[in-house]
């Protein structure tokens, strides 16, 4: 009975042991493509990723742009869009939004789209989540062993960053992964300086980029970039001119605006029919300005049947010290002026100097040996002078020597021309050297000894309930964080996502790396030049010994 018992035992013993045996057959293997995308539609971002390490399939399959573009919408899209006027969330279940016709150009992202070309979602999804992280890796282009005097003027548009000085004239580099010099081309005027620098940045032409160039003795050429050859090619110059310095140019082609240090503006249309020997461009107006005073840039709107030119710059006041300015003219597409009008931040009680000395500041300032009230140091920003204007419509961003800035929102309508009360923006540690924002509301800055980086996320400015809690909170700049070790295995999630956690062996660090007294020699400065684009920012910096370096920061 024992033994017929142990027996017993241990055929229920192997019963167990089948019946606890998992299944060989694969499942999901036998679900059709659609159904493994519903189900991975469901998925958060770092699990989708992981999925992605399954197999082949899994990889093409938790890689289909519809997945990541819906992740891409719900977080990047849809939290901007509720803060929008106009706009009502009609439930987290049907994930959709409704919105006034006024601001679906905030949800379209056409700049997504290319004709001819498919958007990848995941690479997109990638690039916003660098971008608001501040995850970057950075290079260095080596451009001059010593610094160039005057210095050198630069520009960024699409991918290529143009540099003009008087030794090596204009030249083009790759923003790219190759990071190398397109092409050179020496100036035809002699010995003259450039002073401006201004890109096409309208113009829907994608093989040649026309680039126009201010010199010294009021003369101003323009020159064209071909992709496909990595070619100048010198189009015009204008003569020198008695008006002065060319201090800002500016191009919508086939226009283009200069503005001379006498304050005179000035429109020129160019032939942009195709020939072998172009014809000199033609002088549609010329404007007197007696209200401008530097800093100051320049900008052009072409509309359906008009040309719209603007000229931001600062104003000294009594009290207030220094505010901001535009002024807009409006011209018909054959010259004719239609309208010329001024705007300024100016409060109601000051109004401008007229003379060019800065405005007294001494009996503003706190005692000897007494303590600064919150009071005195907003009195002692007021009154200081902007290092950096940039103007895309509407967004007029201000820099100051301090370690704030300035956005302005700029309403120009059929009717009238106004700038809206300037909101100060902190986050930076020191000096801020230069700022530049884009047409979108995003935009960098930089710090005057170049170790401190910032991307604002500004767009709509701060007229709703959220966005001045944001305001309030901090919450709208990130200090770039470079990477030290760029494609290291940390990268795990082939998307830029921190799925690991780093630990103590932390690759990144807080804004460039640090200083020390004993490497002083290799100090690093800005001269305020800081340009973006959409994969990468670049700074202009120059070392103490006088070299100088386009510093890439690369968010793919």
């Amino acid at each position: 009975m024992v033994k017929r018992g142990a027996e017993e035992a241990g055929l229920d013993a192997d019963h167990e042991a089948k019946r606890v045996r998992p299944s060989s057959r694969d499942h999901l293997s036998r679900l059709s493509d659609e159904l493994v995308l519903r189900v991975l539609s469901y998925l958060p971002v770092s699990q989708l990723v992981l999925c992605q390490r399954l197999s082949r399939k899994y990889r093409v399959l938790a890689g289909d742009g519809q997945l990541w573009k819906q992740h891409y919408y719900d977080r990047f899209v849809r939290p901007r869009a509720s803060r929008l006027p106009g706009l009502k969330d009609v439930g987290s279940s049907q994930k959709s939004l409704h919105f006034a016709s006024k601001a679906s150009k905030w949800l379209d992202e056409e700049h997504l789209i290319k004709r001819g070309g498919r958007t990848n979602w995941k690479r997109q999804y990638k690039l916003r989540h660098n971008w608001t992280s501040g995850s970057c890796a950075v290079n260095e282009i080596q451009v001059a062993e010593q610094a160039p005097v005057p210095p050198v003027i630069v520009q960024m548009h699409d991918g290529v960053i143009y540099m003009a000085d008087q030794a090596d004239g204009l030249r083009a580099w790759s923003a790219k992964s190759d990071r190398k010099m397109l092409a050179q081309k020496g100036f035809a005027h002699d010995g003259s300086p450039p002073t401006s620098l201004a890109v096409d940045s309208i113009s829907s032409d994608e093989k040649i980029s026309r680039v126009v160039v201010g010199f010294e003795n009021g003369s101003f050429g323009i020159y064209s970039l071909d992709h496909a050859h990595s070619a100048f090619s010198h189009c015009y110059s204008h003569e020198p001119s008695s008006n002065g310095v060319v201090s800002s140019v500016a191009v919508a082609w086939p226009y283009v605006v200069t503005m001379t240090a006498t304050q005179l503006l000035s429109l020129y249309k160019c032939n942009s029919a195709a020939s072998s020997a172009p014809s000199p461009p033609r002088l549609l107006h010329s404007l007197k300005s007696h209200t401008v005073w530097p800093p100051l840039t320049t900008s052009l709107r072409l509309t359906g049947n008009s040309v719209v030119v603007s000229v931001a710059y600062a104003i000294p006041t009594y009290l207030s010290g220094w505010t901001v300015g535009v002024q807009e003219v409006k011209l018909s597409r054959t010259g004719d002026l239609i309208d010329s009008r001024i705007s300024s931040a100016i409060d109601q009680h000051y109004r401008p100097l007229a003379f060019a000395s800065q405005p007294m500041t001494t009996h503003l300032t706190p005692a000897s040996g007494g303590l600064a009230t919150s009071t005195t140091l907003e009195l002692r920003h007021i009154h200081t002078k902007p290092t950096s204007l940039s103007y895309p419509h509407p967004y007029l961003l201000v820099s100051h020597p301090d370690n704030t800035l300035t956005l302005y929102l700029v309403s120009s309508t059929t009717d009238s021309l106004s700038i809206s009360a300037g909101s100060r923006l902190w986050g930076h540690t020191s000096s801020v050297s230069g700022a530049h924002v884009g047409g979108r509301g995003k935009a960098v800055s930089v710090s005057k000894r170049g170790d401190e980086l910032r991307v604002w996320e500004l767009e709509g400015g701060f007229s709703s309930l959220a966005a001045r809690k944001r305001l309030a909170v901090g919450d709208l700049s990130v200090r770039l964080q470079p990477e030290t070790k760029p494609g290291s295995e940390l990268d795990t999630a082939q998307a830029g996502l921190d799925l690991v956690n780093r630990g103590s062996d932390n690759t990144t660090l807080s804004g460039l790396a640090r200083v020390d007294d004993a490497d002083s020699d290799e100090l690093t400065l800005t001269r305020g030049w800081i340009g973006f684009d959409e994969e990468n920012v670049v700074v202009l910096k120059e070392q103490s010994q006088g070299r100088q370096a386009l510093v890439v920061y690369d968010f793919t």
